[in-house]
């Protein structure tokens, strides 16, 4: 497994537009997802220890982020081939047991990862009403391991101020997460 840390943010790089199929049985396109004060796309997936160590938390900040005026919507981006447990079935298994506030969307050519550049799992994408980036940091302090109850909630706190003000910190620390399991060309 090797981990990866995300790049800086783009600040005011438009959302590219999606339409992938979710665990739900729906169709869900960028529109779709968006709430009215922003978007937080977060690429993730099942099988990474560095996505299980904050599943707990991604369900608590991403009910907090919705309740801002922002949609969520989570996007798994890797090949399931080498890694059955990010297999459909498995995404909708995980989706239930961890009750899941979000759309969990396959994208199974892998061009909207490409599309977003994102480079592992977890990766978050925070956008303003406008579908500009404003964060590509990371959810707390936790790596392969959950960081202590009562850690900063970077993501939160970056989410809300871009809800209240459209903008993003200007300091953000990366996240680190497994790279995404490219297909071979």
């Amino acid at each position: 497994m090797v981990s990866t840390e995300t790049p800086e943010c783009e600040f005011g790089r438009k959302a590219p537009d999606f339409a992938l199929p979710g665990v739900d049985g729906k169709i869900w396109t960028l529109e779709r997802c968006r709430g009215p004060k922003g978007l937080l796309v977060m690429f993730i997936c099942n099988h990474c220890p560095y996505v299980k160590a904050v599943q707990d938390r991604l369900v608590r900040d991403a009910k907090d982020i919705q309740a801002l005026g922002i949609g969520v919507v989570a996007i798994m981006p890797n090949d399931p081939t080498d890694y059955p447990e990010d297999s459909f079935e498995n995404m909708q298994k995980v989706a239930a047991d961890l009750s899941y506030p979000f759309p969990y969307l396959l994208d199974e050519t892998q061009a909207v990862a490409r599309a977003y550049g994102a480079v592992c799992t977890p990766d978050f994408f925070g956008y303003n009403a406008d579908l500009e980036l404003q964060y590509r940091g990371r959810l707390d302090a936790s790596r392969r391991e959950a960081s202590p109850p009562g850690c900063r909630r970077e993501l939160y706190e970056a989410m809300k101020q871009i809800a209240e003000t459209g903008k993003g910190p200007a300091e953000q620390i990366p996240s680190m997460g497994c790279s995404i399991k490219w297909r071979n060309a």
